[in-house]
């Protein structure tokens, strides 16, 4: 049972939902607390023994970090990257071209207020970056620069992958800028490749996730509904979907895609006042249903579809929690097929 109500929240009126909540399904495990304010996860999956995978988790402040898991959700102190100066949001993919004979995993994260992203090698988390690299720089608006989301793209045309960067704020058109990794001497920089995705200029964006099998980039316009482009840029700028608009109470948050064989999956989004995730298709982005995993104001969330050990049998579903912990889910848990 759902019905539309007319609401009022600092940013004026608008129309929001109102549901009945979902009887709540426990974690398996929950994260050691980092120091701060968890806000958004990735999941490193270990080539050869699963059972070592790691995920990864930002801790937002001044003084944050990210903070490094094993399935047991025990803090690994020796992969964690500290001193990072308030990042947000975190990302990660396998088989980076380092040079002609190198190949790394990196992760990819937002640092607001040095207005840059950094990119470390995994599992041996190196610095791979010479200390950052600049996002919105040609900006004017100096406002604008601050980046908060990010998510990485894998092109299936020639491999490359790319950052996806979101903004704190920013304008009504261009909020994202996606930058093509690429190394120099050693070091790897962003070359800015283009600029698309439309604001409605309620609130701002922040979750990002982009769908590498099927070349789909998505993110959460948090007041407004869920924005669908093409991750490829040479396929050009349109906006190729907009859904969720009537699913959410009020925030739209983290954006989590499930694959789950040839092309089908799931596209899984936080309804963050409501403590719950909306569910819809990768295919044809149509609402499934909605499950409620006992989290509270939700921000980031990450899942992966391979198994992994006894506990999480059909992959893991990562989601920040408001009291400084990530919850981990067997993937079995959303019923899905």
């Amino acid at each position: 049972m759902k019905k539309i109500i007319l609401g009022i929240c600092a940013l004026g009126f608008f129309a929001c939902t109102t549901k009945e909540k979902l009887p709540a399904i426990a974690p398996d495990v929950i994260t050691e607390k980092t120091p701060h304010d968890t806000d958004d996860p990735a999941i490193w999956v270990h080539p050869t023994d699963p059972s070592q995978s790691i995920i990864f988790g930002t801790d937002k402040d001044t003084d944050g970090g990210i903070y490094a898991f094993d399935l047991n959700g025990k803090i690994l102190k020796d992969k964690c990257i500290l001193n990072v100066k308030r990042p947000n949001n975190v990302d990660l993919r396998k088989g980076f071209q380092l040079n002609d004979s190198v190949q790394t995993d990196i992760i990819a994260f937002t640092e607001r207020e040095e207005q840059q992203i950094r990119v470390y090698s995994v599992p041996d988390m190196r610095p791979l970056d010479g200390g950052g690299i600049p996002v919105f720089a040609d900006d004017t608006n100096n406002e604008f620069r601050y980046p908060m989301g990010i998510s990485l793209y894998k092109s299936s045309v020639d491999g490359a992958i790319y950052a996806i960067v979101g903004r704190k704020t920013g304008p009504l058109e261009n909020y994202l800028y996606q930058y093509k990794l690429v190394t120099e001497n050693g070091i790897v920089k962003g070359e800015l490749v283009r600029k698309f995705g439309n604001f409605s200029g309620k609130k701002e964006i922040e979750a990002i996730a982009v769908d590498d099998e099927l070349g789909y980039v998505y993110y959460s316009d948090e007041m407004d509904g869920i924005k669908k482009y093409f991750a490829e840029p040479s396929k050009g700028n349109e906006q190729q979907g907009y859904f969720g608009q009537q699913d959410f109470v009020e925030d739209i948050e983290g954006i989590a895609i499930a694959h789950t064989g040839n092309g089908k999956g799931y596209v899984i989004v936080s309804d963050q006042q409501m403590g719950q995730f909306n569910i819809y298709t990768k295919t044809d982005n149509r609402f499934v249903k909605a499950v409620n995993f006992s989290t509270v104001e939700t921000d980031g969330c990450d899942v992966v579809t391979t198994p992994l050990n006894d506990t999480f049998t059909q992959g893991i579903f990562v989601a920040m929690n408001d009291d400084a912990t990530f919850y981990f889910f067997d993937f079995k848990k959303f019923g899905l097929e």
